[in-house]
Order: structure tokens, then sequence, then C-alpha cells
């Protein structure tokens, strides 16, 4: 019996937990601005909850002019927990999680199916683009 596909946010949960082994993830507002404005990063992740709507339009900008793949997911919490900033206590489950408004990947890690789920999607969205 084949395995269920998985779905894109799987996929990115998975990609951001390999990359923050090898310690390929900028975190926060600030430091992931300067990745994406150095063009250091190979994946942008931003938080749609966020307050200030100016950061999305800042990162969104700054991912199309640097043809930066771009993906947005709904929590700050969400995201904060994916990649690392929070506390995991004795029965695994996430404590303390703080919010992460954006994330940049500069370094996947190891590969594997979750990051080619993500490649496809950005492939797909290429190809219905033109």
């Amino acid at each position: 019996m084949a395995a269920e596909p998985m779905d894109l946010m799987d996929a990115l949960r998975e990609t951001l937990k390999n990359a923050v082994i090898v310690d390929g993830v900028t975190k926060g507002l600030r430091e992931s601005v300067k990745k994406l404005d150095k063009r250091e990063a190979l994946l942008c992740v931003l938080a749609e909850s966020t307050d200030e709507k100016n950061i999305i339009k800042l990162v969104e900008a700054l991912c199309k002019e640097h043809g930066i793949n771009l993906i947005k997911i709904d929590d700050a919490k969400k995201l904060g927990e994916w990649v690392g900033l929070c506390k995991i206590d004795k029965e695994g489950n996430a404590r303390k999680v703080v919010r992460c408004s954006c994330a940049v990947v500069s370094d996947f890690g190891r590969e594997s199916i979750a990051l080619e789920v993500i490649n496809d999607h950005f492939k797909r969205s290429v190809t219905a683009e033109e």
C-alpha cells in the first residue's frame, strides 16, 4: 500500500525541521530581511497573522525582487513552533511557543521527500502563471 502524499504544510514543517538541525534557518523579521537582501535565502516563510501589514508588503517585495520562493502560513505561533522557538515538555508537546512573523531558509540540510513536495509546488505555480 502506497503512502499518502504529503501536503504542502506537512512538507514545510518537515523541511524547516531539517533546516533547523543544520542551522539553516534565520528567524525573525530583522535577520530574515538581511538574508533576503543579501540574496542568501533559498525559501522564505511568512506568517499572515502579523499585526503590521507593512511587514507583509516588505517581505513580499524583497522575495519578488530577488526571485526567492515565498510560502505564506496562517499563524505566527505555528511558524514559531516549527522553527524551534518553543520549549518541549516531557511528553514531546510544545510549550511557551513564541510567535515568529518571518523565517528564511538558507540551507535545507538533507534532501527529503518534503523538499521535493515544496519544489514541485513552486514548479506548478510557475507553469500556472505562464
